[in-house]
């Protein structure tokens, strides 16, 4: 395992790029927007487990293959977009049809609910290749040779994840809180549920035009 040093130097690193606005963070703040905190917390923690799958990914070399081919780093970054896509219009639909049928005390049902938002908070992440492009050119700089590399890996992937997810947790309250001030003028959640399904097109858009590292 790194030093002391070197492990601190990377949770400091790891904590700065865990904070820096991204499109894990907007596409948290989306979901929030569109369903609530609860919806929003778990898309933070499905996100979470989206990230382990790329942190064990690299651990086995499978990563760099993807991204080693064209091919295959395109056809998993269309899936990717094309789900955000497809959710983002989902988002715009529900905000529309549940417009009219607000509840006694203001507020429209979730769309989805948390248990759906993990279900897609992970696919998301999962599906988003340039993801495992920054674990396998950030975690390495951190690895220490002489140990067991794929292990060394896992642990600091690991603590990245956290910090990621505890971050996404965080803008999940705080984006929460934006939507209960609303709750009282359902005009205004419903634009802000179709801004949430415009960023998440957004986000597909822009995964689809990513291009593989080092082409």
């Amino acid at each position: 395992m790194p030093d002391f040093a070197q492990l601190a130097l990377y949770i400091a690193a790891a904590l700065l790029l865990a904070v820096t606005p991204g499109p894990g963070i907007f596409y948290v703040a989306a979901r929030t927007l569109a369903g609530g905190r609860g919806e929003g917390i778990a898309s933070s923690f499905g996100t979470g487990l989206g990230g382990m799958v790329h942190v064990l990914a690299g651990s086995l070399g499978v990563s760099a293959i993807v991204l080693a081919s064209a091919e295959l780093f395109t056809a998993l970054k269309l899936v990717g977009a094309a789900y955000l896509v497809w959710l983002g219009f989902r988002t715009l639909q529900a905000a529309r049809r549940d417009a009219a049928n607000t509840l006694s005390d203001g507020m429209v049902e979730p769309p989805i609910g948390p248990r759906k938002a993990f279900r897609e908070g992970g696919v998301v992440e999962a599906l988003n290749p340039k993801t495992a492009a920054f674990f396998l050119a950030f975690i390495p700089q951190f690895v220490d040779p002489t140990g067991s590399v794929a292990l060394q890996f896992v642990v600091l992937g690991f603590i990245s994840v956290l910090l990621n997810t505890l971050a996404d947790v965080v803008v999940a309250i705080a984006a929460s809180s934006i939507r209960d001030g609303a709750s009282a003028r359902p005009g205004l959640v419903k634009r802000l549920r179709e801004a949430s399904g415009g960023a998440m097109i957004a986000l597909g858009v822009g995964l689809a035009l990513a291009k593989r590292p080092g082409a």
